[in-house]
């Protein structure tokens, strides 16, 4: 009885016990020249050398105890082994790819939440993207930190600018980014639209329109504290039909509004903005991520956002007392791009 092994019949794997993973190289090596059938022409599509790709096949068979194939003027052909692997060879090579498929997935668009595209976190988020080299960003908006702690958990955006009210989740990461000026909006007839700027305590006993303030939110109870502060009436009834309808409603001369001083509003010949000043009131904004987040230009943002921070000056701006201790202290941040020293352009 003959002790050649025909190529056509297969022989039992033999597998050594100590080996306890296949070289995927190895694997993928396989599945190439089966595929292109010559050595040479497989090296050149895993971009290695003739050279390395026999030595791959080499070390698979070895740890295999078969051989895979054997060669003909036509190219390399599998054995009955080979025929045998090829399908869970396959598998395996397939199955990487998914995995690093997915790894390559999270390299996705780093997702900031806005709150409105109108506002300043906008012009930083902007500024963010042209300054860092391949910082890829999409941008979302929401109802603000009602909406953002959870999403921020369950990891649908991966980065949120809003006010902060009450106490944050010990998961969650807040990082100063500005304090915005706040504009007084008054119609174009208005006894105060020919002022270059309005003193806080003259507008005591007025009544100002801002029919945004969602019940709830973070900016309404900003607003509340302020009038509180400077004994205004802060009027939020709507309906809020949007920035138009409320710059129509000022240039009637009937109402006056608030609005950040980086705000971008729909230009409107008969309304003017006004800088309220002696103090400056200022809305704080801050940056908030989770700490468990992985995204690799998560870490970028925050150091930016951190680097052109310009902390709260007392003898000059307004905070409610709560706001003070984040947005207090430390060294002045470097202005960034278009960003004025302490507007962060909302």
């Amino acid at each position: 009885m003959s002790n050649k092994r025909h190529p056509e019949t297969p022989q039992q794997l033999v597998v050594s016990e100590a080996v306890a993973d296949l070289d995927l190289g190895a694997v993928r090596a396989f599945v190439a020249v089966t595929e292109d059938r010559y050595f040479s022409e497989a090296a050149a599509r895993l971009g290695i050398s003739q050279q390395a790709v026999s030595k791959r096949i080499a070390k698979l068979e070895s740890d295999l105890g078969v051989r895979l194939f054997f060669r003909t003027r036509t190219g390399a052909d599998l054995t009955a082994d080979g025929r045998s692997f090829l399908h869970h060879a396959r598998a395996l090579v397939g199955l990487a790819d998914q995995a690093l498929d997915v790894l390559r997935g999270r390299r996705r668009a780093l997702r900031v939440d806005v709150l409105d595209t109108r506002l300043g976190s906008v012009d930083l988020v902007r500024d963010f993207h042209q300054s860092v080299e391949g910082a890829d960003v999409e941008v979302l908006t929401s109802n603000g930190l009602r909406s953002a702690r959870d999403a921020l958990a369950r990891g649908s955006v991966d980065a949120a600018f809003a006010r902060v009210s009450g106490t944050l989740e010990e998961d969650l990461r807040q990082a100063p980014a500005y304090l915005e000026p706040i504009h007084l909006m008054v119609g174009r007839d208005h006894p105060l639209a020919g002022l270059p700027e309005v003193a806080a305590r003259r507008l005591a006993g007025a009544t100002v329109w801002m029919p945004g303030n969602a019940p709830d939110s973070e900016w309404a109870e900003y607003y509340r504290l302020l009038g509180d502060a400077f004994d205004l009436d802060i009027d939020d009834t709507g309906p809020d039909f949007g920035w138009e309808y409320f710059m129509e409603e000022i240039a009637t001369g009937h109402r006056i509004g608030f609005v950040g001083e980086a705000c971008r509003m729909p230009w409107n010949p008969g309304v003017v903005r006004i800088p309220v000043v002696d103090p400056v009131p200022v809305y704080p904004c801050s940056l908030l991520s989770h700490r468990q987040n992985p995204h690799p230009v998560l870490a970028l943002l925050v150091r930016f956002v951190e680097r052109g921070f310009v902390p709260y000056d007392p003898g000059r701006q307004w905070l409610p007392d709560a706001d003070r201790a984040a947005f207090a202290g430390g060294s002045p941040g470097r202005s960034l791009g278009r960003r004025r020293p302490d507007i962060g352009r909302r």
